[in-house]
């Protein structure tokens, strides 16, 4: 059985070339919003692993993990950043705030499918 990642980006292009490269591993849900995917969250629906990006109208993917790592029922849920913004500090303080990875844009789409099996596995 595939396990679930939950992605949440605003370019549909990006989620998309991310789907085409992972499908074959993981079972993919998409959101273009954070608060759509929070939504679906309280739904009962829980991913094996959460790929978020930073930068997002109505809601940040910063403001998005903070949500989920203060919430007893998603903390658990390995998260995995992933932003064309490549500041050290950045990462830093992201993986500090429960962030499990950070990946950088422009990515290898291999490179992200064998760092997500490495975290789910």
């Amino acid at each position: 059985m595939k396990k679930k990642v939950l992605l949440v980006d605003d370019k549909p292009t990006i989620a998309k070339v991310i789907q085409v490269h992972i499908s074959e591993t993981f079972d993919c849900i998409y959101f273009e919003d954070p608060i759509k995917a929070i939504a679906w969250l309280q739904e009962g629906n829980i991913p094996d692993l959460i790929l978020s990006d930073i930068y997002m109208p109505n809601m940040s993917g910063v403001d998005f993990l903070d949500y989920i790592k203060k919430n007893d029922l998603f903390k658990s849920i390995p998260f995995v950043i992933l932003s064309s913004e490549d500041s050290t500090s950045q990462k830093i303080e992201l993986l500090e705030k429960g962030a499990d990875d950070y990946i950088s844009k422009p990515f290898n789409p291999m490179e992200l499918k064998v760092r997500l099996k490495k975290i789910v596995s």
